[in-house]
């Protein structure tokens, strides 16, 4: 059984009561059904709810926000990774409670409508956009949220991709703020200090038409590297001091002066508690971590607690499970895995996705992965009926969010609002 966390969970000194998060691994022996799951259908029967449902948990969400927040030292300021938090108003119950106007987008059609609802936040692009689309972007904005461009990062990786953007810049008779993506261990792309990056520097300070606002150097990386031997620690310290050289370039291209009010971004989820001061860092990035599909649970976000679920109603509740073509073999199955002793079909699957409710239900793979009715199965005591509702856990939440529609969002015991998600991927 994978215990995540079964303690409350410490926010700056005071305990959130009630966030008690023990929860099965797929193939854990059934069990009786989790209070908290029960509460949570007992809210999707009330509400009316009958297809497959995202659901986000609004006291988890608010503690792993002020989780967070707790975790962040003095001064560094927090950018909200858009592509992770799918949903406008997900998007703006964050901002709200951290208090930040930051965000980080990802494609055009999520520049074009966070610029549209939010034209005052300020907006990092977390990946370079060919520069077509960049001036689809310009073509494309309404003139009542034109003041959205002059708060736009656009991120540039090569010095290819900076020529692009000055040719656009003057084409279009705009001025764009360019952030450069370095390369701090990832290996994705991006730069790193050296003759190019200079080079780079220098082309951007003499253009009229373009600023430098600062550097993203993105390392998950980070969280995959054993901690054996130092790996991890080595690698830390490469990021640092790859950073730190690229700081020094653009200090002499532009002066230690300049450098004050430039955007130094970097982290993601996995790694935005290694950033315990702000001499590298001004601000980290993440999202994932305030919802924690499953992908994210690793040590050092152990603090965060899952807040978002797939719920599904149960379409059919079987006694027994039967193989197509293969019944024979039935008993010696469930004799051998008593986990294979009853089945359900619920309505839709195939998600990126783990089942946490009822305990111990399990994918069944001989009858395979289905988008239409899932098989899965339980032990002889799981006791679920048709129309109730069988929980996963997603992965992640940039993809799966968007399969679903409005999120449901749950609060002391109820479905209390519903938010729509991005109608498009990152």
């Amino acid at each position: 059984m994978i215990e995540l966390s079964r303690r409350n969970v410490i926010l700056g000194g005071a305990a959130l009561a009630g966030v008690t998060v023990l929860m099965m691994k797929p193939g854990d022996k059934s069990g009786p059904r989790d209070a908290y799951f029960l509460d949570v259908q007992k809210a999707l029967i009330s509400a009316g709810i009958a297809v497959p449902t995202m659901v986000v948990d609004k006291a988890r969400l608010n503690a792993n926000i002020d989780t967070l927040k707790g975790f962040l030292p003095p001064g560094m300021g927090y950018r909200i990774v858009a592509k992770s938090l799918p949903s406008l108003g997900l998007i703006d119950h964050v901002r709200k409670r951290t208090g930040t106007d930051r965000l980080m987008t990802f494609n055009l059609p999520m520049l074009l409508e966070i610029s549209q609802a939010m034209p005052e936040a300020s907006q990092l692009l977390g990946k370079p956009l060919p520069v077509v689309a960049a001036r689809h972007y310009f073509e494309r904005l309404p003139l009542e949220a034109s003041g959205a461009a002059e708060n736009i990062q656009w991120l540039v990786d090569t010095p290819e991709r900076l020529a692009q953007y000055a040719s656009l810049a003057d084409d279009m008779g705009r001025d764009m703020a360019v952030n450069v993506e370095l390369d701090v261990g990832l290996h994705r792309g991006g730069m790193v200090a050296g003759a190019d990056l200079k080079a780079m520097m220098e082309a951007i300070k003499a253009n009229p038409r373009l600023s430098f606002a600062g550097f993203m150097g993105y390392d998950p990386h980070i969280a995959s590297l054993p901690t054996a031997m130092g790996w991890r620690d080595r690698a830390i310290r490469g990021v640092r001091t790859g950073y730190a050289a690229a700081l020094a370039q653009a200090g002499e291209v532009f002066g230690a002066d300049a450098l004050a009010g430039i955007t130094r971004n970097a982290a993601g989820s996995p790694t935005y508690r290694n950033y315990q001061d702000t001499e590298i860092a001004s601000e980290v990035s993440a999202g994932s971590c305030l919802v924690k599909p499953t992908h994210f649970d690793t040590e050092l976000l152990e603090p965060h607690v899952p807040a978002s679920f797939i719920a599904t109603p149960v379409i059919k509740s079987l006694p027994v499970t039967q193989m197509p073509g293969l019944e024979f073999a039935d008993g010696a199955t469930r004799a051998w895995n008593p986990n294979a002793s009853k089945t359900v079909f619920i309505y839709g699957g195939n998600w990126l996705a783990d089942p946490v409710d009822p305990p111990g239900l399990q994918y069944n793979k001989t009858f395979g992965r289905s988008s239409n009715q899932e098989m899965l199965n339980g032990g002889p005591d799981l006791e679920i009926s048709a129309d109730e509702f069988v929980f996963l856990r997603p992965h992640q939440s940039e993809a799966v969010f968007l399969q679903f529609g409005d999120i449901a969002v749950y609060e002391d015991g109820a479905i209390t609002e519903r938010w729509p998600v991005f109608d498009y991927s990152a």
